[in-house]
C-alpha cells in the first residue's frame, strides 16, 4: 500500500511542481532519430504487445486535445474556448490573437505553457510531464494584426510546440507567420504528426505553409485555422505525394505502429 501512495504522489506532482518536472536531464528523441544515421533493426527487436495509443481531438479553431497513455490530457492554442470533455492537465498558448491564448486559464489546469516570453527574452520550454517531453521552437509574429509586411515583427513572439510521447513527434505550428529557415527545422528535427494552419490569411499564404507542410513530410497532417480556405487549394499545393483522408469523427486514435505508409492529410470533420 505505501509503495502504491508513493507512486500515486510521485505521478500528480509532475504537475504540481514545474521545479520538480524539470530535475531530471531533458532530451528529446525526435532530434535524436532526425540526426541519427539510418541503422539496421532487427525483427526480432520489434514487440508482440500493441502499441501504446495517443488519442487526438479536434475542439476547433487552433485547439487540439491530445491524450496520452499515460492519462496526461494537453490542449494546444488553448484559449478557454473550446471544449472537449474532462479539462486538461496542460496547455500550450500562442498570443497573436485572443482566440489562442487566454491570461486567466481555470485555476485548477496544472501547467500553462506560453509561446512567448517576458521581457523580449524567448520562451524556453523543456520538460518532461508525466509520459510526455514538451518543448517549443520560436517564432516571430506580426506587430499590427492584418500586417503580412514582414517589416514589423516581434521577435520570438510566438511558439512551434512539439509534444514527443509513445514513440510519436507531434507537431503544433500554431499561428505561424512566415517562412521556416534550415535553423527551425533543425530545431523541429522529425515530425510524425503535424498540426498545421491553413487559413492562407491571418496566419501565412497557403503556398508558404504548403511548402512548410512539404519539407516537414509528417505522416499525418492534421490542418487546423481552417475556418476559410477550400481544402482542395490546400491539397492542390502540397502535391500528390500526400494522401486525404476525411473522417465524420472528431478524434483519431494513433499509434506509431498504425501511421500510414504515405502521408496523409486527415481531417476530423465531427467538431
Amino acid at each position: 500500500m505505501a509503495r502504491l501512495v508513493l507512486t500515486i504522489f510521485a505521478f500528480f506532482g509532475l504537475f504540481l511542481s514545474p521545479a520538480l518536472a524539470q530535475q531530471a536531464p531533458q532530451r528529446s528523441e525526435c532530434l535524436a532519430m532526425a540526426n541519427a544515421a539510418p541503422r539496421a533493426m532487427p525483427v526480432a527487436f520489434r514487440q508482440a504487445a500493441a502499441a501504446a495509443e495517443v488519442e487526438i481531438t479536434y475542439a476547433g479553431h487552433s485547439t487540439y486535445f491530445i491524450d496520452t497513455p499515460g492519462g496526461v490530457r494537453i490542449a494546444t492554442d488553448y484559449s478557454g474556448a473550446y471544449q472537449v470533455g474532462r479539462l486538461p492537465d496542460v496547455v500550450t498558448m500562442n498570443r497573436a490573437h485572443s482566440t489562442h491564448y487566454t491570461l486567466y486559464p481555470d485555476k485548477r489546469i496544472p501547467r500553462v505553457l506560453h509561446g512567448w516570453g517576458e521581457d523580449g527574452k524567448p520562451a524556453v520550454v523543456s520538460e518532461r510531464i508525466g509520459d510526455t517531453f514538451i518543448r517549443n521552437v520560436t517564432t516571430d509574429i506580426r506587430r499590427y494584426f492584418g500586417d503580412d509586411s514582414g517589416t514589423d515583427m516581434i521577435r520570438d513572439g510566438n511558439s512551434i510546440f512539439i509534444f514527443e510521447v509513445a514513440g510519436l513527434c507531434i507537431g503544433h505550428l500554431g499561428h505561424l507567420h512566415h517562412k521556416l529557415d534550415d535553423s527551425h527545422f533543425a530545431q523541429i528535427g522529425r515530425l510524425d504528426i503535424v498540426m498545421v494552419p491553413i487559413d492562407g490569411t491571418y496566419t501565412m499564404s497557403l503556398d508558404g505553409v504548403s511548402e512548410i507542410t512539404k519539407r516537414l513530410r509528417a505522416s499525418v497532417v492534421l490542418p487546423m485555422h481552417r475556418f476559410a480556405t477550400p481544402l482542395d487549394e490546400f491539397m492542390r499545393r502540397i502535391g500528390q505525394q500526400f494522401e486525404i483522408d476525411r473522417r465524420t469523427e472528431r478524434s483519431l486514435r494513433i499509434s506509431r505502429e498504425t501511421l500510414p505508409s504515405t502521408p496523409t492529410v486527415i481531417i476530423l470533420d465531427g467538431v
